[in-house]
């Protein structure tokens, strides 16, 4: 058994295109109906702001699967500590002993989180994309850019975040690590006036981003909502888009956008493997809104984490 630290790990796995393959392969994978992946197992601490979600999948053919305890507690920044941390636990396929263990501390979670959002705009929105509104000014803010510039020409970023000292800050960091034009709104509706892509990447309680608020041809990617007690879409975004897709439609209905929608949908559900594997072909016109939910999945656990396990034993085999 191998124990892997975060530093070694992020040697290894990186915002990139080789890390992106592998975790579309994991939706593939779940698209074609070779995954295993039970509910998620997920427990609140509510009287420090915490969570904890334990997360798996096993995709067929993989000699190895993962098993991710992933705790976040959002008040942590305020003590000096992140919000998320974690590890990875890899078991052979064959016999369920312990391949390794990746003590990431949330590092592969926000890689691989990052990378399902760069997906969802590679197969939904519009090709020549180039501004994006990111609401929020947390760390997937910023990795959610990076990693959609992966698959689409982004060069302006706008930001809305509810403290302006965070979008300041934000505006500085993104101008100087990724050569990006960044501009702050005093408010969602203005921060979307031109937007592409809008991704929110909050854990709203309340829904942020109205219909009102999207223009016509913009794709958009929710990533906050993860859990019960979160929304940041209103019911009206979910039922007027042309195009609906989630990552698993179990567990939006559970714990993402869906399950605060209290009328019939008007428009067909889809996965968004099942979109990778071309099932139904998925086409829009210009002016089409669409829609992702990425609730986090299982199987993006097990594919970056295996991805991790099959560079750090490359690298070792050549010392």
């Amino acid at each position: 058994m191998k124990i892997y630290n975060k530093s070694q790990i992020e040697q290894v796995t990186q915002l990139d295109l080789n890390a992106l393959a592998a975790v579309e392969n994991g939706f593939k994978a779940l698209g074609q109906g070779n995954v295993t992946m039970p509910p998620i197992l997920s427990m609140a601490i509510e009287e420090h702001n915490g969570e904890v979600d334990v997360k798996t999948a096993h995709i067929k053919g993989n000699e190895r699967f993962a098993i991710k305890i992933s705790p976040v507690f959002f008040d942590n920044p305020k003590l000096g500590l992140p919000s998320l941390n974690g590890l990875m636990v890899l078991f052979s396929a064959k016999t369920g002993l312990v391949d390794s263990v990746l003590f990431d501390e949330g590092y592969l979670t926000d890689i691989r989180t990052a990378l399902a959002g760069a997906i969802s705009a590679k197969y939904l929105s519009n090709s020549e994309a180039s501004k994006i509104t990111v609401i929020g000014s947390g760390l997937q803010a910023e990795l959610q850019v990076a990693a959609i510039k992966l698959v689409r020409p982004i060069s302006q970023v706008n930001i809305w975040a509810r403290d302006n000292t965070k979008s300041q800050a934000y505006k500085q960091r993104m101008e100087q690590r990724y050569d990006l034009s960044v501009s702050v709104h005093s408010s969602i509706q203005q921060a979307c006036q031109e937007a592409d892509i809008i991704v929110t990447t909050t854990p709203s309680k309340e829904p942020l981003l109205n219909w009102e608020d999207i223009p016509s041809g913009a794709h958009v990617i929710a990533m906050g909502s993860d859990s019960p007690h979160k929304r940041e879409l209103a019911t009206s975004v979910i039922l007027n888009a042309e195009h609906l897709v989630v990552d698993r439609i179990s567990q939006s209905e559970s714990l993402g956008e869906l399950r605060g929608v209290d009328k019939p949908l008007t428009r067909s559900l889809v996965e968004l493997g099942d979109i990778i594997c071309g099932k139904p072909p998925y086409s829009r016109r210009v002016d089409d809104v669409s829609v992702c939910d990425l609730t986090g999945t299982g199987v993006q656990d097990t594919a970056i984490a295996d991805y991790t396990a099959q560079q750090l034993t490359s690298i070792q085999s050549t010392m």
